[in-house]
């Protein structure tokens, strides 16, 4: 998939520099919250957002002043894969907030912990596989 964005950053510093400073103060804090239930996470930018793995995709923060169908005003952050392990990048941002005050964290970190669970079952399963 192309990146349907004229907005293409350098480095995970050029994209926060970008933002507004609403949207910063949440995606910071969200990006705080991925890492504290992902210490062993990689970020990386993808269509211009940054996406955080592990062993394979597992959760994107998008703010609405990168322009997408899926965000049209505050933060979302959306996971990648489903249960059945097929990807679901993009299908649904699960969460969009507007301010600090309006996330879940408990609820946000269980939705973290089940797509590290989903991540761990992925790299099982490609082992099985090549065994």
């Amino acid at each position: 998939m192309e990146n349907p964005q004229e907005i293409e950053f350098k480095s995970t510093e050029e994209f926060l520099d970008y933002l507004p400073e609403k949207e910063l103060e949440i995606v910071l804090f969200l990006r705080n919250i991925v890492m504290e239930c992902m210490p062993d996470f990689k970020e990386k930018l993808a269509y211009s957002i940054p996406f955080y793995y592990r062993h394979s995709r597992i959760c994107y923060i998008w703010p609405a002043s990168i322009p997408s169908e899926k965000v049209n005003s505050g933060v979302g952050i959306g996971f990648c894969k489903n249960e059945n392990f097929l990807d679901e990048t993009f299908v649904e941002t699960k969460f969009i907030y507007h301010a600090i005050q309006d996330i879940d964290v408990a609820v946000l970190k269980k939705q973290i912990e089940n797509a590290i669970v989903i991540d761990d079952k992925i790299v099982k399963a490609r082992r099985r596989k090549i065994q």
